[in-house]
This record gives C-alpha cells, structure tokens and sequence, in this order.
C-alpha cells in the first residue's frame, strides 16, 4: 500500500485530503508543521509528499529545497497542495524541486489523478520498448540510472526530466504540443498548465544548451509548442574531430 505524507497545517485541508486518499487505497501520515514534516519524511521515506507552501517553523518552498538535498529523501515525488495561484509563485515551487501543483480548492479526483499520474512514474524504471528511440546523434538516453550522455558526458537528470527529454527524442525534429507533453510526462491533460512544461524545460536547458537563453537543440516552437533539434552522427563525429584537432 502507497504511504502519502501530508504536510499542511489547514485541519479542514488534511481532513479531507486524507479521508479520501485512504477511500482511495492510500497509507497516510500527517504532519502540520515544516520540522515535523521534514521529520517523518526521512523517518517514513513515504512514496509520495503533499506539502503546503504557507507552513509554520519551516516554510513549504524551503522544506521543498531541504528534502530535495537530502539523499535519503531527494527521489520522493512532491506535490505542492496551496492557495496560491498566481504563476510565480508555481514557478518558485518547481524550481524549489517540485514535481507538480494543485491549487486549493481542488476537485478530489483531480487530486487523485495526480497522484497516481505521480506515483506510476516514480514507481517504475522506464524500459525501452520496441521501436522505441533512446539513442540520437549526441544525446543517449539510460533508462536505468536516469541518464543522458550529452557528447560524451554523462549528465544526471530528475525523474521528470528523463521523461520530459524522453518525449521529445520520440519525436526529434518534429514540434510537440504543450497537451501532448502533459498527456505523456505528468499523465494528465490541464489546460491551462504550460507554466509547468516551462520550468522544467528551462532546467533542461541548464544542463544540455551551451547558453541557455540562446538554445541550440530545445527549441520553443511559439504558439506549438517543443522541438528537440540534434545533429546527425556524421556532424557530431565531424565536431569531435575538429575538437581533438584544436586541442
């Protein structure tokens, strides 16, 4: 049985978030403070964290940052359950290390689907499946260990990362839709979510583009969407040579 750590401090909140994630199937625990939740996460390693931003002792955003440093804890999925809406503060929750967000009030089955949309990926260790690319000019994917090799260097990725990338190997060279990317990655389809694809393709790019802000390979496709744009193996292996010429 799944255990949830709920970390709110709203009584009303937890209530109703725990009575129907245990109708649901789900082990819960609670915690209605920052320390405390920090606590029972390391003590518990739950497998999936619902934590509130507007926390008491330790706030949501910092405990969010605390846990993804923790190597005991870093790989459990965190899904920030608050009343802010406003699109920077989802973008401060996600580059704290979040995995997605639900704004209250929401809809129980929304929050059910992200859950399981939540831990179906945490869950499993993706395997190629036939016909599938995992291998592309420079970019080689490793299922296993959550890896890209990038021109020869090994690069560690998050769990949403491996499969955001993932997404659009399957398709490089060609735009994907924001709704096709959130039907894939996070296993539903929000309308009104692009900000979340956003976050997690500029961390993408911290790791694969030479210079970010100009990218060279993600490439925003406006009004459609992504594109993954990689070189051919002849004009990689041509850019190797003239490398090793230089140096």
């Amino acid at each position: 049985m799944p255990r949830i750590l709920v970390i709110d401090d709203d009584a009303a909140i937890t209530e109703l978030v725990r009575v129907n994630l245990e109708l649901a199937g789900y082990d819960v625990s609670e915690a209605s403070d920052g320390v405390k939740g920090q606590a029972l996460a390391v003590q518990l390693m739950p497998d999936l964290i619902m934590l509130d931003l507007m926390l008491p002792r330790v706030d949501g955003l910092t405990l969010c940052q605390r846990l993804r440093r923790d190597e005991r804890t870093g790989d459990i999925p965190i899904l920030m359950l608050t009343a802010l809406s406003q699109t920077q503060d989802k973008v401060e929750g996600f580059n704290a290390g979040a995995d997605d967000y639900l704004t209250k009030p929401f809809e129980v089955q929304e929050m059910l689907a992200r859950v399981r949309a939540l831990l179906r990926r945490s869950d499993r260790v993706p395997q190629a499946n036939h016909g599938e690319i995992l291998s592309y000019g420079p970019l080689t994917l490793i299922p296993e260990r959550f890896e890209a090799v990038w021109f020869n260097q090994t690069v560690k990725l998050t769990h949403l990362e491996f499969d955001l990338l993932h997404c659009l190997l399957q398709r490089h060279g060609q735009t994907v839709s924001p709704s096709d990317i959130l039907r894939e990655v996070w296993g539903y389809d929000p309308n009104d979510d692009i900000e979340t694809i956003r976050v997690h393709v500029r961390h993408l790019r911290t790791k694969l583009e030479p210079d970010p802000r100009h990218p060279q390979y993600i490439k925003t496709v406006y009004g459609a969407g992504y594109c993954l744009e990689l070189p051919a193996l002849d004009n990689v292996a041509l850019a190797n040579r003239n490398e090793m010429a230089a140096s």
